[in-house]
């Protein structure tokens, strides 16, 4: 089963909106077949590591990390695709919460006569498909919020000086993440002062850059910025709100860029639960916020980050810098939205910090 959930990771990012799945078959003692989810979604994990292993799946055992779907979708059911493969024995991590699949799966295998184990490392398969699981369960993404900051919390200076905070190879790690979300998140003056593409610009990766999504309450994005310019070649979202003019939409749309419109808050920009349930209703099941300050305070007073990933660099900027998230309207301790570390890790002279959301 730890194999099939680091196969499962590889499929993180391009399965939406799919789960990421990893299947693992075994037989006398020796893998025959191994598979995760494809890009886009298809093939199905089972069925990839069924057709790899050929004739010698029939009898093996196949470890997988979420129930096999029951249900005829893009493509066949995996339970029936186990069943006519002749697989013996199949033991799950977790049950998938569709309701068009939900227990169905085991229980078809079940009736065929195969023997199922379910529960192998449920922790470990639950977090890796969380957005997933939050998708299917509330209606939306699991949210990362990464921030890149000097000691004391600040992301760049009083004249606006961000570049760079952190070191190459804590960048290197960042563009990881990225292609191991569907979607990364900035506000539009993030995009004004950077002008970054979003891309995944690591050797190999290229192709794993997750849709780009500004958060735009007037569409001010000019068509010439990066992630403009690129929409047809690297999908770019624009969300905004009713005050955005027509014409400023025509010209982003003319260009490629998917532009929606999402109800405001009451300061005009995009409300962060209705961004989410946008993200819902569209298939992503995780979401990168890469900032700014604004964003990434939104997002918080709105509880729905999820995670953080906390680069700090050996560096102190002072309080006259820009903080890395805008005020929450917090009055106690107590209630300031909490985390849990999950883990640290130094990267060449920077510590990138891990939390998930406390309980």
């Amino acid at each position: 089963m730890e194999v099939a959930l680091r196969l499962a990771r590889r499929a993180l990012g391009t399965a939406w909106p799919n789960p990421a799945v990893g299947c693992v078959l075994v037989r006398d003692g020796r893998i025959v077949g191994r598979g995760w989810t494809q890009p886009g979604g298809r093939p199905h994990a089972e069925t990839e590591a069924i057709r790899r292993a050929g004739k010698a799946a029939r009898g093996a055992d196949a470890y997988v990390t979420l129930e096999p779907c029951s249900h005829i979708g893009k493509t066949p059911p995996c339970a029936e695709a186990v069943i006519d493969a002749g697989i013996a024995r199949v033991v799950i991590a977790i049950e998938d919460p569709d309701p068009r699949v939900s227990g169905k799966g085991t229980a078809w295998l079940r009736s065929a006569g195969i023997e199922v184990v379910e529960g192998v490392c449920a922790d470990e398969a639950a977090e890796i498909n969380a957005g997933y699981l939050l998708r299917r369960t509330q209606g939306r993404p699991l949210f990362t919020l990464k921030l890149a900051s000097s000691l004391d919390g600040r992301i760049a200076t009083a004249a606006g000086d961000s570049r760079w905070i952190t070191g190459a190879p804590a960048r290197a790690v960042a563009h990881r993440l990225r292609a191991d979300h569907d979607a990364v998140i900035v506000g539009i003056n993030t995009a004004l002062t950077d002008d970054s593409a979003l891309t995944c610009r690591l050797p190999g990766l290229e192709a794993r850059s997750p849709v780009r999504v500004v958060l735009d309450s007037t569409a001010r994005l000019p068509t010439g910025a990066a992630m403009a310019s690129t929409a047809a070649d690297v999908p770019t979202w624009l969300l905004t709100t009713a005050a955005a003019p027509a014409d400023r939409v025509a010209a982003l749309e003319a260009l490629g860029v998917r532009v929606m419109r999402v109800e405001a808050n009451a300061d005009g920009r995009p409300a962060p639960a209705a961004v989410a349930a946008a993200f819902g209703e569209e298939g992503i099941t995780r979401v990168l916020i890469e900032g700014g300050g604004a964003v990434a305070g939104a997002f918080l007073a709105a509880k729905l980050v999820d995670r953080v990933a906390w680069f700090h660099a050996p560096r102190v900027v002072g309080a006259d810098g820009v903080p890395a998230a805008a005020a929450l309207g917090v009055e106690t301790v107590e209630a300031a939205p909490g985390f849990v570390l999950t883990g640290t890790r130094a990267i060449a002279g920077d510590l990138l910090s891990t939390f998930r959301l406390g309980d």
